[in-house]
């Protein structure tokens, strides 16, 4: 593969932290709540690098097979742990000459607590490694046996923390974005060197994000406090009074959209800002009133909502964090594009996805070309399933449809009625999707978009266009707006590629520090969930 090629790979995912996060690493309170996401300095994750410089304090290289002959799941570390050592020429690196060092108590805290990760408790020889553990307190000796849990334990924890579940499985979601790789070498080094080189690689700031609310939703399950709300009402808004509204209310504080509950069954305007709130997050249209469907999401069990961070923490161990400053991504979940310039939003617009039977896939490309005026040549599923039986039923189908044969193919001539619209625009794949313009301009106004055979209907058209050619001394507003309008095909190749990005995210925090829920709208997460809660082996 073309270096250019693995740089853009890899490249890749970096983008939904970018997202849903804003550059600086804090998130301030916004609410009085006391379980209120906490203020995050930094990214909180792994375990604190700064291994032992001794070279005093050695063991017997001998010690390395008989431990892992006592411990066999850890054989296939076998070949980090003794080039770890080796490199260490032996010496102890969770000890000095005071006993064990405070980075050993870090990584036991962190495994003790791993659920935490969104991952199962299911830690291998977990038993034996709090006993090694309670038999160090007040024991300044050094323990070979320990040293080596410890080490393993290491290596076991980045695996399933850091890399989550395997590339094959990551697949048979349906995800096709490049994975991050964490290597063996990558492993190794981030030991070697003490300076957390890979938990500072290998995660980002939505995965920590999510990890806090994870706790916030496990805490408020543990109290049992959200009761289903019962309403005596379809709907409610401004003015109305009602039991049920209270119920409603103390719901939004203990979520956080309100900031004080002051248990009134009126629906004031402070509910009401507290329901728009909740909407921005849910991506409904934020009219402050509660209807069924709003009603039915405030409703969801607090196990669904869990299970939408569990996956979503899981979706965002596959993302490297490398950057680039200029792309486009599509959340098919949100329903949206965000194009960034120079590692900031310069906008975003509602799109159209594919519905569940002609789902839009997850992937990325390169955007190469943009196609004024543009035939639409029919999919030859559409033309067999839709356009072939249309023509034996009528036999003025096509000049009806501005369609015309094409060799054995149908297109559609370009034109204002194009199902294309004015303009595509092209990042060559083996998915055959692409991002377009549509006459169909009321299915934006929807809530859930999801009507596409696959490909990627856009809002703005035009100012994806003119964003795409902005450097392009060839074209100006006037000039795109004459070719989208010409009735004649043209092909534009763009000066620069531009990395597109089709992802899947049904749960993440805002720039605001919101956590945003969406439906799951290809049923991925349910899936995906089974995966993660399945016994996990190293």
């Amino acid at each position: 593969m073309p270096q250019k090629e693995i740089t853009v790979l890899f490249i890749g995912t970096f983008i939904f932290c970018l997202l849903f996060t804003s550059c600086n690493n804090t998130v301030e309170k916004t609410s009085t709540n006391k379980d209120t996401i906490p203020k995050l300095s930094a990214i909180e994750m792994g375990v604190q690098g700064n291994f032992s410089a001794q070279q005093t304090l050695k063991f017997d290289s001998t010690l390395v097979e008989i431990f892992l002959d006592s411990f066999p799941q850890f054989k296939i570390f076998e070949k980090e742990i003794s080039r770890f050592y080796i490199n260490r020429n032996y010496a102890y690196a969770w000890y000095d000459g005071n006993g064990m060092i405070e980075p050993a108590h870090n990584l036991f805290n962190r495994i003790q607590n791993i659920s935490e990760e969104g991952v199962p408790d299911v830690v291998p020889y977990k038993d034996r490694f709090v006993n090694l553990i309670d038999s160090a307190v007040g024991n300044d000796s050094a323990s070979p046996v320990l040293e080596l849990m410890l080490t393993s334990q290491y290596f076991a924890y980045a695996k399933q923390v850091w890399h989550g579940l395997d590339e094959k499985e990551s697949l048979a979601t349906g995800w096709y974005l490049p994975r991050k790789k964490i290597t063996s070498q990558q492993l190794l080094d981030s030991m070697l060197t003490g300076k957390n080189s890979l938990e500072n690689s290998s995660v980002f700031k939505q995965y920590s994000l999510l990890k806090e609310y994870l706790k916030k939703y496990n805490l408020i399950k543990e109290k049992g406090l959200l009761a289903t709300i019962k309403a005596d009402k379809k709907s409610y808004q401004l003015s109305d009074s009602s039991e049920s509204i209270g119920a409603i209310r103390e719901r939004l504080f203990l979520l956080g959209d309100l900031v004080n509950n002051n248990v009134s069954d009126r629906f004031d305007t402070t509910l009401q800002d507290a329901v728009k709130k909740l909407q921005r997050r849910l991506g409904y249209k934020e009219d402050g009133k509660i209807n069924t469907t709003l009603l039915a999401e405030m409703n969801t069990p607090i196990d669904k909502r869990i299970e939408q961070i569990l996956v979503n923490m899981e979706r965002c161990r596959w993302v490297p964090v490398q950057l680039k400053s200029n792309y486009l991504l599509v959340n098919i979940p949100e329903y949206k594009l965000h194009v960034y310039n120079q590692d900031t939003i310069a906008f975003s617009m509602n799109v159209v996805v594919g519905k569940d039977q002609n789902k839009t896939v997850v992937f990325n490309g390169e955007m190469k070309y943009v196609v004024f005026s543009p035939y639409w040549n029919i999919p030859a599923s559409i033309l067999k399933k839709e356009t072939l039986p249309a023509i034996r039923r009528n036999s003025n189908y096509l000049s009806k449809h501005n369609m015309e044969w094409n060799g054995g193919n149908v297109r559609q001539k370009p034109g204002a009625n194009n199902s294309l619209g004015l303009v595509k625009f092209l990042f060559p794949n083996s998915h055959s999707i692409y991002l377009h313009d549509t006459p169909a301009k009321s299915l934006f106004n929807e809530d859930k978009r999801a009507f596409s055979h696959g490909c990627i209907r856009l809002a703005e058209p035009t100012k994806l266009a003119t964003y795409l050619l902005k450097d392009d001394s060839n074209w100006n507003d006037e000039k795109i707006m004459a070719a989208m309008n010409n009735g004649v095909e043209k092909y534009v190749t763009l000066t620069n590629t531009v990395p597109v990005f089709i992802a899947y995210f049904t749960a993440w925090v805002d720039r605001d520090g919101q956590l945003n829920f969406r439906n799951d709208v290809y049923k991925r997460d349910s899936r995906l969930a089974e995966m993660i809660l399945k016994k996990p082996t190293i």
